[in-house]
Parts: C-alpha cells; structure tokens; sequence
C-alpha cells in the first residue's frame, strides 16, 4: 500500500509499505477514505517532539471496513466508520467512565497498524473503537466533517466540556488552529452566550465567526489579557478553552479566566508552567488532556449528520495523499489551517 511515512524533520514521503493484516481475532482492516493532517503531527515535523524516522504517521482518518477478526461482532465488511485517534475497547473503567483516550487496553496509529495516512490500517479492539456512520458511505460532501469527528472536533469539543461550558456563558478561545476554531464551534453548540476568539488572520477570524465568535481579539500577550479584560469590564471569562500548548497560550488563558473558573485545556504542551501561584490565589482550576474522542463520538455524531454544525469547515487545504507532504508544508507555514486528503 501507499502510505506517508516520516523520515526526519521537514521530510515526510509517501512510500510502498507492506499491507496490514489481522494479527488478533479483535481486529479489523479499514480502506481509508479520507485522512488529514494533525496540528500534533507537524511537532516532529518541526524537530520538536521525537519520532522514529521510517516510521509511518497519522491518526485521523474515516473509511470502509475491509476485513474483520473472528470476534468482530459490532463491525462488519462495508460498513463506513470513524477511526478515533486512539484505539480502545470502550469497556474499560476508565473508557467506561467517559476517557477512552486512556484506554486500559488501548494504543495509538503506529508501526504495528500501518499509521493513519496510508490506504489501509489494522485497527485493534475493532468494536471498542470504530464508529459505524448509518448508512454506509455517505455523500462525499459529509467526509470532510465526520473525519473531523475522529480528532479535531472531540479535542476541541474537549476543551468545551473541560472548562464547562454552560449556556449563556463568556467564552474565551485562546488557539485559532483547527482545534482552537472547533473549540469555537463547540462552545456554540453548547449554548455560550458570548464568544471571544483570539485571532490575527483574516481567513481564521471568518471561520471563527461562521463558527459562532461574537467578539474578535487580533493582539497577544499582555495586551491581549488587557483587551478581554476590558471588553468584560474587568471580570474575564467564565470558561477559558486553551487550543495551543504553550507557554504563552496557558499564560494568556490563566490572564483572561475569570477568578473561581476553569481553563479547559486541550493543546499538547510544550515548554509550559503551569502558573500554581495564579490558579491558587484566583481560584482558577485547569482540566483538560488528550480528549476521549470515542466517548464522544456519540453525541457528536447526530448533529454532524443532521448538519446542526459543520466542523468540516476547518479542512481548507484539499491534496492528494500523494501529495500529503504539501499539506504539511501548507501547516507548517500557516497558508492551510488543516491540509486533507480523499485516498479512495
């Protein structure tokens, strides 16, 4: 099969690699439809975070079931579903209680299932962790937003229920990434009654309003905390989604979290303090990590097939996979918010 695979920073290619098979009777083999390219994937792509060069990558992508193992009972040969960026069994304690994304028994897209940029993937725990979307593959114009639903619009859906988000609510979104912009989205659907995004590019600011902003900050730093501060005369955000992972964006989200409220936090970290002293004398809690997208996929999953939201929004850079390479060039150098690809 085709696949991207990584070699080092700044250089990823798309390579013959040999076809997964069922290796355990829980497994399944999935025929991509379409995958993208992660805000998280560009981290080794930068030289920042380590990864094994030779290596396939990805770990959002949507397809048809190809092959089941033996005790596959949920999925079956045809049917469309949702790969999760990570797999689970869903029956777990902790999947059980709603963090599929720390699966007893789970793991993520590697070496031993094919990665997730490729045309076919071995998934473990195949009825834990695929969603069957009703009725079979569905108009080409619906894929872009249910394979939001494998990462991108849980982790900012996440970053919502994490800083809880309630209707009515002032909302502040630090991130105008494609998790940042979902954030946005999801704080919409659950009934914010104000929006603040920050933002200091045109196109991401449009989205952001399409999505449901109502207020729109182009500064950062210091002068952004003092900009919110003074559009909520002096009070700050009820919820404070942080869509980034860095030092400035937790600083940012702390300046700007009304005291006794919560920073949802959703951007992997990197070279990031978490600032004790403020949450301590400002009551301000932090909740967030590596968002359980199987735990919720279900309530996702009917709004995005009614078209309640559309979360496909975020994909505004369409390549080939072979031509995925490009996508994450377009990333790194912030022309695309998120690159993706229709395999087959």
């Amino acid at each position: 099969m085709r696949a991207v695979q990584f070699n080092g920073p700044g250089d990823v290619s798309v390579v013959d690699r040999p076809d997964p098979a069922i290796v355990e009777s829980t497994d399944a083999i999935v025929r991509v439809v379409a995958t993208c390219v992660c805000g998280s994937d560009l981290w080794p792509y930068r030289g920042e975070t380590e990864r094994a060069a030779g290596s396939p990558i990805g770990h959002e992508f949507v397809g048809t079931v190809e092959e089941a193992g033996s005790d596959v009972t949920g999925v079956h040969p045809g049917d469309f579903v949702i790969a999760p960026f990570q797999w689970s069994d869903n029956t777990c304690a902790n999947c059980v209680h709603g963090f599929s994304s720390v699966c007893m028994h789970g793991g993520g897209w590697d070496s031993a299932t094919g990665g997730g940029q490729g045309e076919l993937v071995r998934t473990p725990q195949a009825d834990g962790t695929l969603v069957v979307v009703p009725g079979g593959r569905p108009d080409d114009s619906m894929i872009a937003s249910l394979l939001s639903l494998s990462d991108v619009f849980p982790t900012g859906h996440h970053a919502a229920v994490s800083a809880r988000v309630t209707p009515g609510t002032t909302v502040a979104v630090v991130g105008d990434g494609a998790v940042g912009l979902s954030g946005v989205l999801a704080a919409q659907r659950l009934g914010a009654g104000r929006i603040i995004a920050f933002s200091r590019h045109a196109d991401r600011q449009e989205l952001a309003r399409r999505f449901g902003a109502t207020d729109i900050i182009a500064s950062r730093g210091e002068d952004a905390v003092a900009e919110l501060l003074d559009r909520t005369s002096g009070v700050g955000a009820d919820a404070t989604l942080e869509c980034v992972g860095t030092g400035q964006s937790m600083t940012t989200a702390f300046g700007v979290a009304r005291a006794g409220s919560v920073v949802g936090f959703v951007g992997v970290p990197h070279g990031v303090n978490v600032p004790v002293n403020v949450m301590f004398r400002r009551n301000v809690g932090l909740v967030g990590g590596v968002a359980p997208a199987r735990s919720y996929a279900n309530d996702l999953l009917p709004d995005v097939m009614s078209g309640a939201v559309n979360p496909g929004l975020v994909f505004d850079h369409q390549v080939t996979l072979e031509t995925l390479p490009d996508g994450y060039r377009a990333m790194d150098e912030r022309r695309a918010i998120k690159a993706w690809a229709i395999v087959s």
